[in-house]
């Protein structure tokens, strides 16, 4: 992990249909946004063609914001096989374009992020929402729901990495 005191740290927050991210520069306990947003593909476009999509725009936001450090939301189990499949393969993608720009990876589950940001296990989407608001200081709630889900696993990454309570991929 970065030693330095200034980092800049993205949140992906993978799907097929919109993969989320945030990037946000954190300067010790300071938290500034930078950027967010999602990466959209049309169900129209076969599956290989949506990852082709996700891998390319990844790689622009990446050379664009140069961040040194991702945050990834893990897979999480749900009750469709096919969605599950399907996001895991974005995720893979995803993964797999992170590990290429060479960067340090952080996996966390939503409870960490609900916990992390809340205090709470059980926090709604907005609760977490109205969270990234308050502490990136901004005026209204971000929007795609998948960009404010990406800013806040960026920003749990950076208090994460601040107490050195994390396990990554590289």
């Amino acid at each position: 992990m970065p030693t330095g005191k200034e980092q800049i740290i993205i949140g992906i927050d993978p799907g097929i249909a919109d993969t989320g991210y945030g990037v946000i520069k954190q300067v010790g306990a300071q938290l500034t946004l930078i950027t967010y947003g999602s990466i959209k593909t049309s169900s129209k476009l076969t599956l290989p063609e949506r990852l082709k999509i996700l891998n390319f725009e990844l790689k622009n936001i990446l050379a664009k914001y140069q961040p040194t450090t991702c945050v990834i939301e893990q897979l999480f189990f749900c009750n469709n096989a096919k969605t599950a499949l399907v996001v895991g393969q974005a995720r893979g993608v995803a993964l797999f374009t992170l590990i290429e720009a060479d960067l340090n990876i952080i996996e966390i589950t939503p409870l960490q992020v609900k916990q992390g940001l809340t205090g709470y296990g059980k926090a709604d989407k907005k609760q977490i929402q109205q969270m990234v608001k308050i502490i990136l200081n901004l005026k209204e709630i971000p929007k795609p729901d998948d960009a404010a889900d990406a800013l806040a696993m960026a920003i749990c990454g950076g208090s994460l990495i601040k107490t050195n309570q994390f396990s990554k991929l590289k």
